[in-house]
């Protein structure tokens, strides 16, 4: 059976589909052309990405990037594609947003060519990778790449690298009522919060457990025992915010490294922990920390 064109690149992984893209335009120090070439693009001619799955940024953390980039500048290129006008972003709108808040005239870019499916799954799986994403929006551009563009679960499991039960979890979520959504897009319900409410019918019972998980601070456990018409009466007191000093560098290594970042801090030292998802990942970020020398 013949492939479809459409699907041109789809399977491989983001890393593989920004290698095989073709840059259409480039401007290189040498004015020679080069695969992975820099042009600075005015910031008034590239738009965000209109299939970005991402809806809501946080206006504190995009403050705290500018600030970074007025300091040391723009250290990881943003990833465009041409538009009708100008330049669509296809990875990189949070540097972006800063960018504009920091008052830069041009940015930084990488110009290559993707279709418009290619574009929706880079955003989301960048997004998926570095844990951008709050639970529904997630489920909401896993949705759209299944009703929009015609993709399997199994497709869809094989490009974002999540398994199929995964995939079929996360969808569920969007049956959920809209005031539990909501507490899944401010981060006061996990997913796995959510999972234990989809396990119970109805409405107002969901939206019941739902409210009792956040006020008492349940875990994921006691939440399913809830759900099970177990008895629990243990509340527990919601977890410290991580300082903000150290979810600011962790904001900024993430932009560094492209994955997610976890400084575990105590009175004698810490760790700092980054997250690959296949061995492609693991290999870039070693490479990244050997140049780092």
């Amino acid at each position: 059976m013949a492939k479809d064109p459409k699907r041109r690149g789809l399977g491989m992984g983001l890393g593989a589909l920004f290698e095989s893209s073709n840059p259409v335009e480039t401007v290189p120090a040498n004015n020679q052309m080069s695969g992975n070439a820099i042009s600075y693009i005015d910031v008034n001619d590239i738009k965000p990405n209109s299939n970005q799955p991402r809806k809501n940024f946080d206006e504190e953390k995009i403050q705290d990037l500018a600030d970074s980039i007025t300091e040391h500048g723009i250290i990881q290129p943003l990833i465009v594609r041409k538009s009708k006008v100008g330049y669509e972003i296809v990875a990189g709108e949070r540097r972006y947003r800063a960018a504009r808040k920091a008052n830069l005239r041009k940015v930084p870019c990488i110009v290559r060519e993707f279709s418009d499916e290619e574009n929706m799954l880079i955003a989301i799986i960048e997004n998926m990778q570095r844990e951008d994403l709050d639970p529904i929006e997630e489920a909401e551009g896993l949705n759209q790449m299944i009703k929009v563009y015609g993709l399997t679960q199994e497709e869809v499991s094989k490009n974002i690298g999540k398994s199929r039960p995964y995939i079929s979890n996360t969808l569920r979520l969007l049956s959920l009522p809209e005031e539990v959504k909501e507490m899944l897009r401010k981060g006061e319900l996990s997913s796995g919060h959510a999972r234990s409410i989809l396990a119970i019918s109805g409405d107002a019972k969901r939206i019941s457990l739902a409210k009792r998980i956040v006020n008492e601070g349940l875990s994921v456990r006691e939440s399913e025992k809830i759900a099970s018409g177990k008895i629990v009466k243990t509340a527990r007191p919601k977890p410290r915010p991580k300082n903000r000093e150290i979810a600011w560098v962790e904001e900024e290594l993430k932009e560094i490294f492209g994955t997610k970042v976890n400084i575990v801090a105590n009175s004698k030292g810490g760790t700092i922990e980054l997250e690959y998802y296949s061995v492609e990942e693991l290999n870039r970020l070693i490479e990244m920390l050997r140049n780092a020398r």
